[in-house]
This record gives C-alpha cells, sequence and structure tokens, in this order.
C-alpha cells in the first residue's frame, strides 16, 4: 500500500502535523541531505520557517552499502551501530576506509550546498530534524547528536514514515518525534512512496535557494 505520492506529497502532510510551528522565529527546520530536503521544503513553504541542511552520511557495510553500520555528520560525531559491526565482522581497518570516503562526500556537499554560507544558529531555539522516512534511525541519531553539542532549546524529529522500532527510540531522545505513518511490517522507507526516486545535488541546491527567497531577511549565524 502506497502512502505517499512522491517527497513534495510527504512535506505537504507532514506540514499539516506540524501547524502549531506556523510562523514562529525561534522554529528552523534542518533537512537530512538529499531526500530530506524536498520533504522539510514543503513544511517550510507551508509553515513560513527557517531552512537548513544538517548534513549526514550512513556508513554502508562493504558491500552491502544499504545497510548501515553507522553515520557520521557535520561537527565530527561519528556513530556506530556495533550491533550490525559485530554480526558482519566488520574490521576496524574497513570502518576507517568507509569513514574516510564518506568523510570526503560529506565535505563536499558542504561546499555544495551551502557555498559559503554558514549554518543557521540554533543556539535557544527550537530545531525540528526532518528526513524522508527512518528505517534504522542511525542517520537520524548522528544528526541529532551533533546537534544536540549547538544548544537548541528543543530538538523534534519529524519524518513522513518510520519503522517503529526507530520511531520509539527517538521518542525516548529527543524533546518529540513525529512520525506520521509506522507501517508493519516496514520493508523500507522507499516502500511507502509511489515516487522514490533519488533527489538529485540540483535539486538540493534549488530548493535551498527558493527557500533563502522566501524567508527575506538572513538570520544571525555562527561566527
Amino acid at each position: 500500500m502506497v502512502i505517499f505520492k512522491d517527497r513534495t506529497d510527504a512535506g505537504k502532510k507532514l506540514a499539516e502535523a506540524l501547524s502549531e510551528y506556523s510562523g514562529h522565529e525561534d522554529v528552523i527546520l534542518l533537512a537530512l541531505p538529499r531526500g530530506g530536503v524536498p520533504v522539510a521544503f514543503e513544511v517550510a513553504k507551508e509553515l513560513d520557517v527557517e531552512l537548513d541542511v544538517f548534513i549526514v552520511r550512513k556508513l554502508g557495510v562493504p558491500g552491502y552499502e544499504e545497510l548501515a553500520m553507522g553515520a557520521i555528520s557535520s561537527g565530527g560525531v561519528k556513530i556506530m551501530n556495533m550491533g550490525v559491526v559485530q554480526s558482519m565482522q566488520i574490521t576496524g581497518e574497513a570502518i576507517d576506509s568507509v569513514v574516510a570516503s564518506e568523510r570526503v562526500e560529506l565535505e563536499r556537499r558542504e561546499e555544495m550546498y551551502r557555498k559559503g554560507k554558514p549554518e543557521l544558529d540554533v543556539t535557544g531555539k527550537t530545531a525540528i530534524l526532518i528526513d524522508d522516512g527512518l528505517a534504522t534511525g542511525a542517520t537520524m541519531k548522528a544528526a541529532f547528536q551533533a546537534l544536540r553539542k549547538q544548544n537548541p532549546d528543543k530538538i523534534i524529529v519529524a519524518v513522513p514514515t518510520a519503522s517503529r522500532e526507530a520511531c520509539d527510540e527517538f521518542a525516548a531522545e529527543v524533546d518529540r518525534t513525529v512520525c506520521l505513518t509506522t507501517p508493519e511490517p516496514f520493508y523500507g522507507v522507499g516502500a511507502w512512496y509511489e515516487n522514490f526516486a533519488q533527489t538529485s545535488d540540483k535539486e538540493v541546491c534549488d530548493l535551498l535557494k527558493k527557500a533563502d527567497e522566501m524567508a527575506g531577511p538572513v538570520m544571525p549565524s555562527r561566527g
């Protein structure tokens, strides 16, 4: 059973669930690229709040790249799923190799998406982390742990669809979770979208540019 037509449709539905934050100047949306950006853009447009990206890279198991053994994010945060590491007997050398490769891609995306613009300052604000869905939650966990170091007042995790396990795990760790759907069995995030085509770098950049234009005056940034 398909629940969402595409990420745009999912974003509009997620915006309805987050409508209480509409127009709040102390709310910042942080999208996880790439798939989280079109979802978060619709939320930002509907709620008239600021949008930024929070860049995180999944660490895939060598040879089984779709299986996450952890994730890294801006700020030097690394999260490992030791259950996967041990069950797949992944060596430290293999982990280091994947981390090094993904760090190069993380830095490339920061340069491409930000174009020199600093991150928005989340200190004392409500930060809403948005992705197109949660399966294992490893990527989102890296994001929220890195974000927590930046002293927001509240952290909210909001996604259109998630596994029940991932949604429950975040409910115990952040101030609020919004998981529109938690299908059982979950299968994977893409199973609940009619169109789950990969989001391109160009689409991310175009949406971030539009979001900046909608926002008007730039908010104070770190540094």
